[in-house]
């Protein structure tokens, strides 16, 4: 049974720093992509980063650059988010999803993304 499980979301003031983790398992995915993506209330749900967790390539998105870095730890089979610097624009419910499309180029569109998570809400106050 594959599971795909977010965790690490909370609510903190801007400037701060949360981690998300995502646990992948109970299937050898096709792909080795990896993404995190985040919907606001009233808006599409909409690509954050990507991660090739084989060859180490990493995708982000304009709002998020310089600020959230994604990272894999192959032997725990978990992927993070370390996000830095939170703005009150990055509230959302985060969702990680893996077997992921296999040209980077694609990373941020969510129908290449075969498994989902139930997502983790992240609040940013000002």
């Amino acid at each position: 049974q594959v599971q795909v499980a977010e965790s690490g979301g909370g609510s903190v003031q801007a400037g701060g720093s949360l981690r998300l983790s995502c646990a992948a398992s109970g299937y050898t995915f096709s792909s080795d992509c990896m993404g995190w993506f985040r919907q606001a209330p009233g808006k599409e749900r909409e690509g954050v980063a990507a991660i090739y967790t084989r060859g180490g390539s990493t995708y982000y998105a304009d709002a998020v650059k310089g600020r959230f870095t994604i990272s894999h730890d192959n032997a725990k089979n978990t992927v993070y988010l370390q996000m830095n610097s939170l703005k009150p624009e990055d509230t959302a419910v985060y969702y990680c999803a893996a077997d992921g499309p296999y040209y980077g180029a694609n990373w941020y569109q969510k129908e290449h993304y075969n498994y989902w998570g139930q997502g983790t809400q992240v609040t940013v106050s000002s």
